[in-house]
């Protein structure tokens, strides 16, 4: 479920230092909010935090984060901690009126079993209807003592102002690229170029490097991506219906390889403003980056990265597949 036995505290959140340092602060002086929003995008932590600061404030030892061994601990490691619910929903796409009121509204005025809170987490707030917020709106303004809410939202400013205003929201940021790269090499023994390249890959969000790490097939694909790139400035139009094929039979993985195209092209952009090879992610193809800087201007590059935001704008918006792929190739090739 959370595998929180890989984890040792509030430290295994990589970044978010102002987020930790504020829960750690409101657990030791008892200062806790009985509704919170933790808002930013899906893999930055929010779950894996909110877990923590459940835990830390059950927690029967009195340390400066939970302590991982006591009983209170080990039944949320187990994810059977009775004073800590996790609000479920069988419709993927909303969370409704009756979700919360059988998980939440009604059970919330039942005393804890085991501990001085009661912790609910609702995970995907932003799917709760607004009937269901409605719902939940008594229980977030006038709680018993002992109830905390964590809304967890990858968009906070979904949720109905009445919501919003009752909450405190900590807002998740982006990891530094450093720190997910050294996450990696360190928990789950990445290679050191590897992690480079799953960090800058992810962008600050620590879920999606480490689903890159453990994927099989993602260094492939970044092969792949790279090779394409590499060619890209030269294709003929026998080498574009190739790379055309190629992309459809890889149509599900297509926003991975977009994220790839920018990573490389990134490179492309900061060799050629600054000649230095140290902070390029992919040092290992520095021949063809500086082939590649040699005969594309800075307007170029940039309208290349620019093309492939607005392919992954486009696929989102389920337009022709072949048709978005086509023109970002073509623009590719020109720039």
């Amino acid at each position: 479920m959370r595998e929180l036995e890989k984890f040792m505290g509030f430290d295994q959140v990589v970044g978010q230092e102002d987020l930790k340092g504020h829960l750690r602060s409101a657990v030791r002086s008892g200062n806790i909010s009985h509704a919170y929003i933790f808002g930013g995008e899906d893999g930055v932590g929010k779950s894996l935090l909110a877990t923590l600061f459940a835990m830390d404030l059950l927690c029967e030892e009195d340390g400066d984060e939970p302590c991982m061994t006591c009983p209170s601990c080990a039944k949320a490691i187990s994810g059977n901690h009775p004073d800590i619910i996790y609000v479920t929903h069988e419709k993927p796409a909303s969370i409704g009126v009756d979700d919360i009121r059988d998980q939440l509204v009604n059970t919330a005025e039942i005393r804890p079993y085991e501990s001085d809170y009661k912790i609910y987490i609702i995970d995907e707030a932003e799917k709760l209807t607004p009937s269901a917020q409605n719902a939940m709106l008594k229980t977030i303004e006038e709680p018993p003592e002992y109830v905390v809410v964590i809304l967890l939202a990858e968009n906070p400013d979904i949720l109905l102002p009445t919501i919003l205003s009752r909450c405190v929201t900590l807002n998740f940021k982006p990891a530094a690229d450093e720190e997910v790269k050294e996450y990696l090499m360190q928990n789950l023994h990445v290679p050191d170029y590897q992690a480079e390249i799953e960090a800058s890959y992810a962008q600050g969000n620590v879920g999606k490097a480490i689903r890159a790490a453990e994927s099989a097939d993602f260094m492939h694909m970044t092969q792949d991506a790279v090779r394409l790139m590499k060619t890209s400035k030269k294709m003929d139009s026998l080498d574009l219906i190739d790379a055309m094929k190629f992309m459809s039979a890889e149509k599900q993985k297509v926003f991975g390889y977009l994220d790839i195209f920018s990573m490389w092209f990134r490179d492309v952009l900061l060799f050629k403003a600054t000649r230095e090879i140290d902070n390029l992610v992919f040092k290992d193809e520095i021949n063809a980056i500086k082939d590649r800087a040699a005969v594309s201007s800075y307007e170029g590059i940039e309208t290349i990265l620019a093309a492939i935001e607005t392919a992954a704008t486009r696929l989102r918006a389920n337009v022709n597949f072949d048709l978005v792929i086509e023109l970002l190739f073509l623009t590719i090739r020109e720039n």
